[in-house]
């Protein structure tokens, strides 16, 4: 895929939809979690897992009160990084998150296995906790509490990017790569090459 270059005419318009072709690359080609997504918030970073690209950008879900949700709450300013390096192939934006709607959040907690969804009721993201020990108690009361269904905890949810930049990086051979930015002006993208 190195000798694979990339042209302004190679892509899309929207970068949202030529995005979602590059991930529908990456899931048909195996690669190992191609949902992996690096996101910034004013001086933290973390990996957290791409649950949607669509019209209005970049999803993914966490607890309100982890530290990413609390930097978001003061600064919704961000940024986000998919590397699928066996392509040779990487996404960068920049953009404000915006809080899914609740109905969204539960119907995605919905489709969450029944671990997962337990241990989002257990889990206080980022906060220090007494040991391992406390943790599976609190499973336990968890999992007595809710013998069936599981409802989605008020403090866990969903994010989308609205993203006002979006950098497509190709590998090239020597270290020639291509650089293509897309840049959101007057409601409309603009699309610039980069130098590598």
């Amino acid at each position: 895929m190195i000798d694979e270059g990339l042209g302004e005419g190679d892509v899309d318009r929207d970068p949202l939809v030529q995005v979602a072709r590059w991930y529908a690359d990456a899931v048909a080609g195996g690669l190992v979690q191609p949902d992996a997504m690096q996101l910034a918030t004013r001086a933290s970073a973390r990996t957290v897992l791409l649950k949607g690209i669509d019209e209005r950008g970049f999803s993914f879900f966490t607890n309100y009160g982890s530290r990413k949700g609390r930097e978001l709450a003061e600064d919704p300013h961000c940024s986000l990084v998919l590397l699928w390096k066996p392509l040779e192939r990487q996404v960068t934006a920049t953009g404000v998150a915006e809080r899914l709607a609740p109905e969204e959040s539960d119907a995605y907690f919905a489709t969450r296995p029944r671990g997962s969804q337990l241990s989002t009721w257990v889990s206080r993201q980022s906060s220090v906790v007494a040991s391992r020990a406390a943790l599976e108690d609190d499973l336990a009361e968890v999992e007595a509490r809710y013998p069936d269904a599981v409802p989605r905890p008020p403090w866990w949810g969903g994010y989308v990017i609205r993203p006002d930049t979006v950098e497509l990086w190709k590998g090239r051979r020597n270290r020639l790569h291509d650089r293509l930015r897309y840049r959101l002006e007057g409601g409309r993208w603009i699309i610039e090459r980069l130098a590598p």
